[in-house]
């Protein structure tokens, strides 16, 4: 692992792993760095799971899981309002911009309560709207009160940077997709299944660049170098970066 200095006057940890490249550092800092990607996949933190301020300054342990389920490293980023969090969404995304070649995928993971900012902001940021996309979790997913509809979809806001040109390698691709989440296989609270990532990746041209922004565990990274593509990958938190840089390793090992 190195340890280099930017023209951005900060520090950040750098590991090359195979075709990808992972830096340990704040996303909207390293955006600046003058990265080129074909598309841009990624599960931003949602700060939707308080409604009052006491809620927001919990820990996304507290918020999500609770002392009883099982026990997850922490990430950062998940206290903003909606004002200052469709804000944020709107200065990284817009950064992002510069990065992307024209014609790049932009999928960004949200859930429902942040489904009508999470358009804005990709709007907001310069990109194109096209849709959305289902992710169902089906009925595995945790039961709400019995009142309730259950709360088993997550989505996928997709866009383009510019015209999106016809795929010569296949599609129309799924507007839906359904992967039950397995609690055993996940290393990070938001982890989304390996299986899942697959599909979305399958729309990036073959040998194409996918930069993710927020990469947690690195599942999004594990996806792209197994199917040929290249990787970057961004995290704050020195505990995943350690995690994402051994999964990758051990996914390129196997290739």
């Amino acid at each position: 692992m190195s340890i280099i200095v930017m023209r951005l006057k900060m520090t950040v940890q750098k590991e090359v792993i195979g075709n990808a490249v992972l830096y340990c550092g704040d996303s909207l800092e390293l955006l600046r760095a003058g990265f080129t990607a074909d598309a841009l996949i990624t599960d931003p933190p949602y700060s939707s799971g308080g409604i009052n301020a006491g809620a927001r300054r919990s820990t996304p342990q507290d918020k999500y899981i609770g002392t009883h389920g099982r026990q997850y490293a922490n990430f950062y980023g998940d206290n903003r309002d909606a004002r200052s969090w469709s804000l944020w969404m709107t200065l990284w995304l817009g950064q992002s911009m510069k990065t992307l070649n024209d014609g790049a995928y932009v999928m960004l993971f949200t859930d429902w309560r942040q489904l009508p900012a999470t358009t804005d902001a990709l709007q907001a940021g310069g990109y194109i709207w096209r849709g959305v996309v289902p992710w169902n979790k089906t009925a595995s997913s945790r039961a709400p009160h019995t009142g309730y509809f259950r709360h088993q979809c997550e989505y996928v806001v997709w866009g383009s940077k510019g015209n999106l040109e016809k795929s010569l390698h296949g599609g129309p691709w799924p507007g839906l997709v359904t992967q039950r989440v397995i609690p055993k296989e996940k290393l990070h609270m938001t982890a989304k299944p390996l299986s899942l990532m697959q599909e979305l990746v399958e729309p990036v041209i073959p040998g194409g660049t996918i930069l993710d922004p927020f990469m947690g565990s690195g599942t999004t990274g594990v996806a792209a170098v197994t199917s040929g593509r290249r990787f970057i990958g961004v995290e704050m938190s020195n505990f995943y970066f350690d995690v994402a840089c051994k999964r990758i390793e051990e996914a390129q090992q196997q290739i």
